[in-house]
């Protein structure tokens, strides 16, 4: 009997989730498969906690399906060489996935379109982790947009015509009998993380506005991760919204905006958007950047982002900004330094955000804030954590006489830092 495989990459659910719903359009029985790819887990390190959640959501998708009579196939290798075994193995009528965005994955699924279409099965690629994708919102001739206001209007005008199809309910009839074991975390050669991701929370969606930029309140909805892995569905989301939700519906649309710019643009990985930066000498004291690295810059909002991130893989948004302005502004360390740093920390890692928001705070990127706007991490500290609650959470030896002095005076660290951009844009100019 043939099967419909559902390929689970990032997209760890069962919930309205657009890629099974295709393979049980089907009728015919779907063997469900998520393979942990080696050329992605072979650079990381043994308690990277994104494994141990991803882990985590392959053990839940494995306990939902074992209600439903059938299993998880669970396969740990190169995904080249798993598709050809398991084409050995089953006698497949198709492949259903979510479609991925990044450069790599693009690569990876281009490859496996082909071993699939040498065996005369077919990849079909379904839209799940986004409202609108890559050639949906364009401007009138055509090219994409490249500054994030007017991408929002056309953004909302779209989205106020279309409409969500619900999805089926599953049964035990949908799935392909069998009984598979789960192999154990450690199988893979890893070990459980102590950094545990923490369930989103939507509660504060009313105040979201007005809490979002205080990094003591915790008063964000912890969502990103869920969207990275796609423990969510973005349609289930957007669906309970209220119109005086749209500041936090903006910041569903930035993520789609810097998946379209890295989709169009995929240079921006390792080059700045605009090329006319591309003169900036760039200093890249390694000491320096060890300091930031560690927390250890001597200024409070910007060592407790680090100290944070460091031990949790979170950072508030709004100090991801002070951290990230100050690394290039202050020290003049180039934004990729930063963004790889953060690449291997954060929980919710997705390469278009991280690129797309650091080449925003290095003024290199597309809709880039003006490169001589330079965040003062002295009144970012008076504006959003006068108490020092949480400066104070980060710090222990904060105010205590034990606690670094600043690295950098914040006067002479931008004069230099704008004199340097200066010179960069002329450089490139003439």
């Amino acid at each position: 009997m043939s099967v419909a495989v559902i390929w689970f990459r990032r997209d760890l659910r069962l919930e309205d989730n657009r890629a099974l719903q295709g393979a049980m359009a089907t009728g015919r029985q779907v063997l469900p498969l998520f393979i942990f790819d080696s050329n992605i887990l072979e650079e990381l390190p043994p308690d990277d906690p994104r494994v141990s959640f991803i882990y985590s959501r392959t053990e839940n998708i494995h306990r939902q399906l074992r209600s439903l009579g059938s299993s998880l196939l669970v396969k740990h290798g190169d995904p080249e060489v798993i598709w050809k075994e398991i084409l050995g193995s089953y006698e497949v009528s198709g492949v259903h996935i979510s479609k991925d965005y990044e450069p790599y994955a693009r690569e990876r699924d281009q490859k496996i379109d082909q071993l699939l279409r040498d065996r005369g099965v077919t990849l079909h690629r379904h839209k799940d982790q986004v409202i609108f994708e890559e050639d949906e919102i364009l401007k009138k001739d055509g090219t994409p947009y490249t500054v994030f206001t007017p991408y929002k209007r056309r953004w909302l005008e779209r989205f106020s015509t279309i409409t969500f199809p619900e999805a089926s309910t599953l049964s035990s009839d949908h799935f392909l009998p069998m009984d598979l074991p789960l192999p154990g975390l450690t199988d893979l050669g890893f070990e459980t993380s102590p950094i545990r991701v923490r369930p989103y929370d939507l509660s504060n969606l009313d105040h979201y506005e007005d809490v979002r930029d205080y990094p003591a309140s915790d008063g964000t909805s912890r969502l990103s991760p869920h969207l990275r892995f796609g423990t969510v569905s973005i349609r289930h989301l957007i669906k309970g919204l209220h119109p005086s939700h749209e500041p936090f519906l903006s910041e569903l649309i930035w993520r789609e905006f810097f998946m379209q710019i890295l989709f169009h643009f995929p240079r921006v990985v390792d080059q700045n958007f605009h090329t006319k930066y591309n003169g900036i000498r760039w200093r890249n004291n390694e000491k320096e950047f060890d300091r930031w690295c560690m927390g250890e810059t001597g200024y409070p909002l910007v060592d407790a982002g680090m100290r944070q991130l460091n031990e949790t893989g979170i950072m508030h948004n709004r100090v991801r900004m002070v951290t990230a302005s100050f690394l290039c502004k202050h020290l003049l360390i180039d934004w990729r330094w930063g963004e790889a740093y953060f690449a291997k920390k954060l929980l919710d890692f997705e390469l278009s955000s991280n690129n797309g928001n650091w080449q925003w705070a290095a003024g290199t990127g597309c809709d880039a804030a003006p490169y001589f706007r330079i965040f003062n991490p002295h009144e970012q500290l008076k504006k959003f954590d006068r108490n020092l609650e949480y400066v104070r959470r980060w710090i222990p030896e904060y105010q205590t006489g034990n606690y670094t002095e600043p690295m950098v005076d914040h006067r002479s660290a931008r004069a230099r830092a704008l004199q340097e951009y200066k010179y960069g844009i002329e450089k490139m100019v003439f």
